[in-house]
């Protein structure tokens, strides 16, 4: 389904979060693995067909659903809604943008209620859910608490081949832009959005889509990261390890990512900035200012701009890969060494003189 438009005068749902995601595997038991016994996320619920997942401090059923199936994909990007009268209103919204839209009061997942699934403008399949079944929350259970706790579920990341349609889509649906990556020519290569007080709860990376670059869970402690490391290295799998642990100059968090056993890529991620003010400014980094990517400068791995998870229509298919036309980030910036430069000409730590010696945050326009 093309959809020409991403706004309509029909009002926006009031989304509250990033809520879950429901994920296909293609073996539910190495998933098992990987999820619960590798990074510690806690069983709410299984059977034979899925695993129920959520964080040390969440109290909704689940953050992440591993369902079985014959191809590894996303089946959907979850947001948690204000009332049940703005699933309503998703319905309607999303009708009106010419959506194909699935309504279902009982739910499409366990301890998830009335929802609606809808194939979204840039084809990934979001939902949107108010009712929901609590469960413990485990905040205080420090008798459970792992040296690598995932705290909570902080945000999606997709990979789409229209940046800036795809900003303006989601800022119609009410989330705001903390960062972006640009060029001179003012092409957009990616945007971090929010609802929540953090710097996103989806970002937009410009690639081959639609697809799911990554999903990414909060810890409390940079620490918490090296222990994953550590543990993945003992036990002989940080060839898993993609990229990090680093620091990133967009959302300033430090982070880790790594593959899943069907390479689905989830970031682990700690001590972003707080977003919550209504003036509160957008950073617009050069696309070739290599800290925004590693604020300490270390290259980026090419399979971190090309690989990506496909993701579902709502019949359960894999929604077809379109190719980005406008060049892509990896073209500009990853060359023979995969490094481009971190400061600007002129900038004073190249020993211009009369420069006031600092750093540079990246660029603001």
């Amino acid at each position: 389904m093309d959809i020409k438009t991403t706004t309509t005068a029909v009002p926006a749902p009031d989304i509250v979060r990033c809520a879950y995601m429901e994920i296909v595997v293609t073996d539910l038991a190495k998933s098992r693995e990987f999820y619960v016994d590798l990074l510690g996320l806690h069983v709410t619920y299984e059977d034979e067909t899925a695993i129920y997942l959520r964080s040390f401090e969440e109290f909704i059923h689940h953050n992440l659903v591993l369902r079985k199936g014959p191809v590894a994909a996303v089946a959907a990007f979850s947001y948690r809604v204000k009332s049940p009268a703005e699933v309503d209103a998703a319905e309607a919204y999303f009708k009106e943008l010419g959506c194909r839209t699935e309504r279902r009061t009982e739910g499409f997942v366990r301890g998830i209620g009335d929802s609606v699934r809808v194939e979204d403008p840039l084809g990934f399949p979001y939902e949107f859910f108010y009712d929901v079944e609590h469960v413990e929350r485990l905040h205080q259970r420090y008798d459970l608490y792992s040296a690598g706790e995932l705290v909570r579920l902080d945000h999606f990341n997709q990979v789409t081949t229209d940046v800036p349609r795809g900003r303006e889509y989601l800022e119609g649906l009410g989330f705001r832009v903390s960062e972006d990556i640009q060029d001179s020519d003012g092409v957009t290569y990616a945007a971090w959005m929010h609802r929540k007080q953090t710097v996103h709860d989806t970002a937009l990376t410009g690639g081959d889509g639609p697809r799911m670059h990554h999903v990414a869970f909060a810890t409390h402690e940079k620490h918490n990261i090296i222990q994953i490391c550590d543990k993945m290295g003992a036990l002989r799998i940080s060839d898993r390890i993609e990229r990090g642990p680093g620091r990133h100059g967009v959302s300033n968090a430090f982070y880790l990512y790594i593959l899943d056993p069907d390479d689905h890529r989830i970031e682990i991620y700690t001590q972003d900035y707080y977003t919550g003010d209504p003036d509160n400014p957008v950073i617009t980094w050069d696309v070739h200012d290599n800290q925004r990517r590693d604020w300490w400068g270390n290259a980026v791995v090419p399979s971190w701009y090309t690989e990506a998870s496909l993701v579902l229509d709502l019949d359960g298919n894999p929604q077809e890969v379109k190719i980005r036309e406008d060049k892509s980030e990896m073209a500009v910036t990853v060359g023979a060494d995969g490094f481009s430069y971190t400061r600007a000409p002129g900038d004073a730590l190249q020993g211009d003189p009369g420069e006031e010696v600092g750093f540079k945050m990246g660029h603001q326009l």
